[in-house]
């Protein structure tokens, strides 16, 4: 899995520039990167009243999973198609998982599963790009990511990063604000929330946010000067530059950056340690759980749109036994935790989860008795914030080949989420040219998955 770029065209890396106390931070190398931002648009607050939801959740499984062994599970397909997991009963009526998921099969009933989710893109990055910003890729464009949008156009409170990732994902381009511009970039957690391992058998760092520390005997005192004698130079800039662009387009980032160190709802929210012991055992130990954790709590603190990452769904090979072994036994447990956590808080129906990937898998088995890339049938998951419960969407024909009722695709599926969120999907932002461009170019609501 590569991880995001960490420089620009300059070599520079714009978190950097956060880390309180390295040489030149929030001085007098920082009008460079302001510069570099200075057409950033200012926020607002596009939400309109009828808002379904105020916050989304991503699962990521990076690497293209099969849900043809999971939500979409055939057992009585033919041979060399079907998997070796038997069909459970879930609490929604009419609705199996694949055997491996008994714990997300419990909270089905505040589920909507699309089965005739598809795309034509079975190459890894595209596809995530596709998935992620609910827009086609095209060399002609960098879209910006869903959570990128959310953080442009939804007000967030002081003090909270608007959208977060709690690891990288797969292609260098997706996560990020496209040609909305770095300012809306994700703000990236690093650690394991010390209840994961790290590669030596210890346990991993708690939570933080990447750059995001005072360092030394740095305080917050000194902070708050070193920022005074910045806005200086930002006035002296106003007056030499009639445009005003400078100014006009301080830094998102580095404004947010700066409202994070001074409050403590983003610390507060990571530390994990503030969370009974049996919760943070329901999520399971690992990176993945303590993410969802928290990034729950993240969204209890005001953020807008996280995402958690867990890879290793590119099972070419011994697919059956990477989902006994290793993928479903961490994502049963994650989900589960996660949606009946937010449900027994009150937060799920502000609250919208999707757990998907770039792709679905091939229904062939091959020689290596793994399944391949396969774009063309995929399923997705998603709950609270709007969406019905207990519903399936669509379904795929017999040999999960191809969606069969209902087709649907990922703009649709951004759109939708983008809906419930009060944000009208033909919603038009601006390119750094001024070219108008519309959220999701095809993307259309899906009325049925709708409560």
């Amino acid at each position: 899995m590569s991880m995001l770029p960490r420089t620009d065209c300059e070599g520079f890396h714009r978190r950097d520039f956060l880390s309180i106390g390295s040489a030149g931070a929030l001085g007098l190398s920082l009008p460079a990167l302001l510069a570099a931002e200075a057409k950033a648009a200012s926020k607002g607050d596009l939400a309109g009243k009828g808002a379904k939801a105020k916050g989304v959740i991503v699962l990521w499984l990076a690497g293209g999973p099969a849900t043809i062994d999971m939500w979409d599970n055939k057992p009585e397909a033919p041979e060399g198609i079907r998997g070796e997991f038997k069909s459970i009963n879930t609490s929604a009526d009419g609705i199996q998982f694949a055997e491996t998921l008994p714990k997300s099969a419990a909270v089905a009933n505040k589920m909507t599963v699309v089965r005739s989710l598809y795309h034509t893109i079975p190459s890894h990055g595209p596809a995530t790009v596709f998935m992620t910003t609910g827009n086609k890729p095209t060399a002609a464009l960098q879209y910006p990511a869903l959570g990128s949008i959310a953080s442009k156009l939804l007000k967030t409170e002081i003090g909270v990063p608007p959208y977060v990732t709690f690891s990288d994902l797969r292609n260098g381009q997706a996560g990020l604000a496209g040609y909305l511009g770095t300012g809306y970039n994700p703000f990236v957690i690093e650690g394991g929330g010390a209840g994961g391992r790290d590669g030596a058998g210890g346990k991993a760092p708690a939570f933080s946010v990447r750059g995001l520390t005072l360092k030394g005997t740095f305080s917050l005192e000194e902070l708050a000067k070193r920022d005074a004698l910045l806005n200086k130079f930002d006035t002296g800039f106003a007056g030499l530059d009639k445009s005003n662009d400078l100014v006009d387009g301080l830094d998102t980032f580095h404004k947010q950056a700066l409202e994070i160190l001074k409050s403590d709802k983003t610390r507060k929210a990571l530390d994990l340690s503030d969370e009974k012991a049996a919760n943070r055992e329901r999520y399971g130990s690992t990176p993945f759980g303590q993410g969802a954790l928290a990034a729950r709590r993240l969204i209890e603190a005001g953020v807008r749109f996280a995402t958690v990452s867990l890879g290793g769904w590119d099972t070419h090979q011994r697919t059956f036994e990477a989902h006994k072994t290793r993928l479903m036994p961490t994502l049963d447990t994650v989900v589960s935790a996660l949606v009946g956590d937010l449900s027994e808080r009150g937060l799920l129906d502000s609250t919208i989860v999707m757990v998907a990937g770039e792709f679905g898998r091939t229904p062939k088995i091959n020689k290596n008795v793994g399944r391949d890339h396969w774009a063309r049938s995929m399923a997705a998951v998603l709950a609270g914030g709007g969406f019905k419960k207990g519903y399936v969407h669509g379904s795929t024909d017999a040999s999960g080949m191809a969606p069969a009722t209902e087709p649907v695709t990922p703009d649709d599926v951004s759109s939708t989420i983008f809906h419930n969120l009060g944000i009208d999907p033909a919603t038009e932002l601006q390119t750094p040219t001024g070219r108008p461009m519309q959220l999701f170019r095809e993307g259309k609501v899906i009325d049925k998955i709708v409560a």
